[in-house]
């Protein structure tokens, strides 16, 4: 399922014209491979090094960028911070601040210091380390955790994103509240939201505050709350408010409708002087999703994204621009794709964005004053990027190859800057996807990819497995999944075939709306045409030796094809899947999200019961695994209850994996492993030769 307030990841994009890309899927760095190379196992993906968020320094010398590590015997992730030089003159370091716990990381204004956030102390808090990053002090000392934070251009103070109950006037308050809660079990609610994904509501609102700084570049006097007494929240990432360049000035983006918040997407941005005085609404007359507000680097033009219908999910937001203080706005873009994390470029000519585009995730560069659009990278996915003076860095993925650092000068052929994984991923056998296209609902070409399994031997035939995304409007796209990752299924001898259907973004609003109110019936003929097309043009795929999995909506998904298309499948699988289409959307911590369905369930019954999978359970006969978190307050785990029980009532071979302390997702990497070996072990099982 898709989060409150979506101008992330679902929106998509398009290149308007042919450019050359900055960087085509990357190869693994060079090696002596063993003769026979292997594919990938369920542990070797647990523990790979995860990279990502870059960050250039003023002087365009330095990158700063993050990498996972996996602690087995704790079972969780370890975040450090690393170096690399832009021009490759050095090989990349990890920083001794890294001990401790590190993340958000970002240069000083002036390129001498590193802030960043770490509970080292005790709480989530800012430091400071010298440049090098050898030695790092506590910048803020607030009796409550610090969620994000931006430097002031002249570094002279902090933005401090801090969760607040709205009527404590200190935050000693708040902590005594929160302290004083944990005394009793008893919490009581007047409104909704009472959960957010995998934890229980508390009342706190996310402020932001100003921290002053002296001379030191450490915390010079008391954090301001800039938001006093609004019942309001400002989310921390990087899109989510920005400081004007003189520092005077702050923009952010949330919602202010009471009660009626949780049922309605309609954010808009609030332009306020750090000095004091009333936000002023600048979208007021927008009823959609107003987001990721971007200065320019002069100060002069204000950029953001903006989605123009309330409560449609994958409404592909458009670019804005107007002058600093809201005024004189115009549409910058007229682009069939939905762009996402939004920033300047630092001449201030034109801007970049991330979009998805026909199965890719590409980066994009808008021309500040026309509103063209070019694509600076080819296949593959971009998950984040940041430019200074001319150069740019962007974390590059692909269904071959995990993340990697790629950076680029004044628009010249990207450089490959990192080589993490390299030694593991140069004894890998990872079957390079192969594109399909077929004619889909409404005869409309829908795409996806088939992969072969590794170590395929010509006049084999192979089981295979058919991955459903979810969502809805979450695409598959060219890249590497901790989650979903089709190379542990090629290493474990199957086909695999993975379809974008009616409701993915990437493709146009049109194909991405069409789901609308269609949840049950568009997508499905997607899918089953998809899998025509994969069988007729892959006849190594034994279509009589197959499973079918998916998560979330891809759940809902296996629950309707229990009912309604349970042929040409041996076995089932259902993560966090839907059951109960009306009960969930009055259980899940997304408000809003019943207008999937254009409306509540009392007023649209009949349209509920034609596309619920609980309709259906009558036809159910195939063999399905069934798993599910307790701390998924997304898709409550009563939905996979509810499936499991109807399997067994229906006496149909079913298996329940309950995973007690993961949410949504499952992100304890031991568990992980656990949880995708029950997988396997199912679909081995059922598919298995000679087994009907």
């Amino acid at each position: 399922m898709q989060s409150r307030w979506m101008l992330a990841a679902a929106f998509g994009a398009l290149m308007t014209a042919a450019a050359p890309a900055l960087a085509q899927t990357p190869a693994p760095a060079a090696a002596t491979a063993p003769a026979a190379r292997a594919g990938l196992g369920v542990k070797e993906l647990a523990m790979m090094e995860r990279v990502g968020e870059p960050r250039v320094s003023p002087d365009g010398r330095r990158i700063l960028y993050s990498v996972r590590t996996t602690d087995w015997d704790g079972n969780k992730g370890v975040n450090a911070l690393w170096l690399v030089e832009a021009d490759g003159a050095t090989p990349p370091r990890k920083l001794a601040i890294s001990e401790g716990g590190v993340s958000g990381a970002r240069w000083a204004p002036d390129g001498q210091a590193i802030y960043f956030l770490s509970s080292r102390g005790g709480s989530n808090q800012v430091w400071r380390a010298d440049r090098e990053g050898m030695a790092a002090a506590q910048v803020t000392t607030l009796p409550i955790d610090v969620s994000g934070f931006r430097i002031a251009e002249d570094g002279r103070s902090l933005i401090l994103a801090v969760s607040v109950f709205t009527d404590c006037s200190t935050l000693q308050c708040v902590k005594d509240r929160l302290a004083e809660r944990a005394k009793t079990g008893l919490q009581a609610y007047d409104r909704l939201p009472l959960r957010v994904f995998d934890h229980w509501a508390d009342g706190r609102r996310t402020h932001l505050f100003s921290q002053p700084l002296n001379g030191s570049g450490l915390a010079g006097g008391e954090a301001r709350d800039l938001m006093p007494g609004l019942d309001a929240d400002v989310a921390a990432g990087d899109g989510d408010f920005t400081l004007s360049r003189d520092g005077r000035t702050l923009v952010y983006a949330t919602q202010k409708q009471g009660a009626g918040e949780p049922f309605t997407n309609n954010s808009d941005l609030y332009r306020v002087a750090l000095d004091g005085g009333a936000p002023v609404n600048l979208t007021e007359s927008n009823k959609g999703g107003d987001g990721n507000p971007a200065f320019s680097p002069d100060g002069r033009r204000l950029a953001w994204l903006s989605a123009p219908r309330e409560n449609v999910g994958g409404d592909q937001a458009v670019v804005m621009i107007a002058d600093a203080d809201g005024a004189n706005a115009r549409r910058l873009t007229d682009w069939d794709r939905g762009p996402s994390g939004l920033t300047w470029r630092s001449d201030g000519r034109a801007l970049y964005a991330v979009a998805s585009d026909e199965g890719q995730q590409r980066l994009f560069e808008i021309d500040a004053r026309t509103g063209a659009v070019k694509a600076l990278t080819g296949d593959g996915a971009v998950n984040a990027f940041h430019e200074v003076g001319g150069v740019l860095a962007y974390a590059h993925d692909s269904f071959t190859a995990p993340t990697q650092i790629f950076v680029s000068r004044n628009g010249a052929e990207a450089r490959q800057a990192t080589q993490h994984n390299a030694e593991l991923l140069a004894r890998l056998d990872l079957p390079e996807a192969e594109p399909l296209a077929f004619s889909g609902w409404n005869d409309e070409t829908a795409h996806g990819w088939v992969f072969k399994p590794a170590g395929f031997v010509e006049g084999r035939r192979y089981p295979a497995v058919y991955l459903i995304h979810g969502g809805p409007k979450s695409p598959w796209t060219e890249s590497w999944s901790y989650r979903w990752n089709p190379q542990v299924y090629t290493a474990a001898g199957y086909a695999v075939v993975m379809v974008n259907f009616h409701g993915s973004p990437g493709y146009g609003q049109a194909f991405t709306d069409a789901i609308n109110d269609h949840w049950g019936d568009r997508p499905l003929e997607d899918l089953q045409k998809g899998w025509a097309a994969a069988l007729s043009a892959n006849p190594w795929i034994d279509g009589d030796r197959a499973c079918a999995l998916g998560a979330s909506y891809g759940g809902y998904m296996v629950n309707t094809i229990a009912g309604k298309w349970n042929g040409p499948w041996r076995c089932l699988v259902n993560h966090a899947g839907v059951f109960d289409v009306p009960q969930l959307m009055n259980a899940m911590d997304i408000g809003n999200f019943i207008h999937e369905f254009g409306g509540p369930s009392w007023t649209r019954k009949d349209l509920y019961d034609a596309f619920n999978p609980e309709t259906y359970v009558a036809d159910w006969k195939k063999p399905m695994l069934v798993l599910h978190g307790s701390k998924d307050f997304r898709v409550p785990m009563e939905q996979g209850l509810a499936t499991f029980s109807a399997l067994q009532r229906e006496g149909i071979p079913s298996r329940f994996v309950h995973v007690p302390d993961e949410n949504h997702w499952v992100l304890k990497p031991r568990t992980w492993v656990d949880w995708q070996q029950e997988i396997l072990d199912w679909t081995a099982r059922w598919t298995a030769e000679g087994r009907n």
